[in-house]
């Protein structure tokens, strides 16, 4: 039966499901981002970034412990892609040490928050909150292997709840015809993706996220007639050559892996090492998609499970039709921005 086969009789239910997902959620898995900077006993400078999806901030509001005074107004800016407020806070005479500041909000997201904190006597703390944790604690310093666990655990989680991501993966997985071809394919996306996740992250290239996301939905679109046509017993040069599509459109989703860090806004001393670590969570997170993939894959090969001819073709058009609705979506979105 094959990785195809795989595609045309399993993963339909799954297709089902992501197609439920509006457009901007894809994309809720971008992380909010605080920075905590003290700059004098008991002062700090906070700047919170939240991401702005579809249009909309996400409801996210800081929570700080009770007795801190706001030392001036904040200033707050809102920029393409997400909104920055700025404030300078008096935290007492023991200032945040062993407070917990709270992200509220978050738990009603998909989305982390990535939160760092640098105080007067050097150390420096970095972490993340998550929805079922909104909130951190001022702790001790960190190693720098426990720096790294948690840029590639937000990797991780940024690729498994990318669902556009996701999808073109599975996309290529149902153009694939043999292993081999899926090893040069899936190589090809990897080295793709990560070049072009350096190059923004490192700040040597921008892309606007709007026509990003655009261009994003478009190669999930194009590969639905793709996966037609393999069905269909035809050929193309990305059936045949389905590394040199993987690797074209892999270089604009790495820039889409790129937004979850440079959006962020984090130092950039700490980006050399959140690039690597979150680099390996998101290779982490789609060779375990993959590995799922090919798993069921071998399952229903062994036990010989037969489906409906409708079936083998829903996810052809399934992935075609998600495309399509991204697509429209997104550039809706970005004509909206230009007026």
């Amino acid at each position: 039966m094959g990785v195809v086969g795989l595609a045309r009789y399993v993963v339909a239910a799954l297709l089902v499901l992501l197609a439920g997902l509006p457009a901007a959620q894809a994309h809720e898995s971008r992380p909010a981002y605080l920075e905590i900077r003290e700059t004098a006993p008991g002062q700090y400078a906070l700047l919170f970034r939240t991401p702005v999806l579809a249009g909309r901030r996400l409801p996210l509001l800081l929570g700080l412990p009770a007795g801190v005074k706001d030392l001036k107004a904040p200033v707050t800016q809102e920029l393409t892609d997400s909104l920055v407020e700025r404030r300078w806070i008096e935290a007492g005479p023991n200032g945040l040490a062993g407070e917990r500041v709270e992200i509220k909000g978050l738990q009603f997201t998909i989305t982390d928050a990535l939160v760092r904190v640098e105080l007067l006597d050097g150390r420096t703390v970095q972490t993340i909150a998550r929805p079922s944790q909104p909130w951190v604690e001022i702790a001790a310093t960190q190693a720098w292997w426990e720096v790294t666990g948690t840029y590639a655990v937000e990797g991780l989680r940024h690729i498994l709840f990318g669902a556009d991501h996701l999808l073109f993966v599975l996309g290529l997985l149902l153009i694939v015809g043999n292993r081999w071809m899926l090893v040069k394919t899936i190589t090809a996306f990897t080295v793709a993706h990560s070049i072009t996740l350096a190059i923004a992250t490192l700040g040597y290239a921008q892309v606007p996220a709007l026509p990003l996301n655009a261009v994003i939905a478009l190669s999930i679109l194009f590969l639905g007639p793709e996966i037609v046509r393999v069905r269909r017993g035809q050929t193309s040069f990305t059936i045949r050559h389905p590394w040199v599509v993987a690797f074209a459109f892999g270089l604009l989703h790495g820039f889409g892996f790129a937004t979850a860090l440079t959006s962020a806004g984090l130092p950039r001393q700490d980006l050399p090492l959140a690039l690597l670590s979150f680099n390996v969570g998101v290779e982490l997170g789609q060779l375990a998609f993959v590995a799922l993939v090919l798993a069921i894959e071998r399952s229903f090969r062994v036990l010989e499970v037969r489906w409906p001819r409708w079936v083998e073709a829903l996810p052809g058009y399934l992935v075609g039709t998600l495309g399509a609705f991204w697509t429209i979506q997104r550039v809706a979105l970005l004509i909206g921005a230009w007026r």
